[in-house]
């Protein structure tokens, strides 16, 4: 049910008695939905329950990202490549002889 709060003003106990039955009661503003009335156990507990995930970082509006259980795993193929690429460009050629 939906009632503009200038109604919700003058029933609220009778709005309040509906939401506590289970009922859904949507108090509306210029009528948009502005608030959802509901029981105060109900509500308490979804405030109170763990959540299972949160949004972090500058994507996380593009939702959840699913990655592969191994997707940390290290990657022996790139180890050796990247061994092998420092070798060839910071390894002297020749040893210094020291003064």
């Amino acid at each position: 049910m939906q009632m503009n709060i200038a109604e919700a003003k003058a029933k609220l106990s009778e709005l309040v008695a509906r939401a506590e039955a289970g009922e859904e009661v949507i108090i509306a503003r210029d009528g948009a939905p502005a608030v959802v009335l509901k029981p105060a156990k109900e509500a308490l507990l979804a405030a109170h329950e763990p959540r299972t995930s949160r949004p972090i970082g500058f994507l996380s509006h593009l939702g959840s990202v699913w990655a592969a259980s191994d997707a940390w795993a290290p990657d022996d193929e790139a180890a050796d490549f990247a061994e092998q690429s420092f070798e060839a460009d910071f390894k002297p050629s020749k040893q210094r002889k020291r003064p």
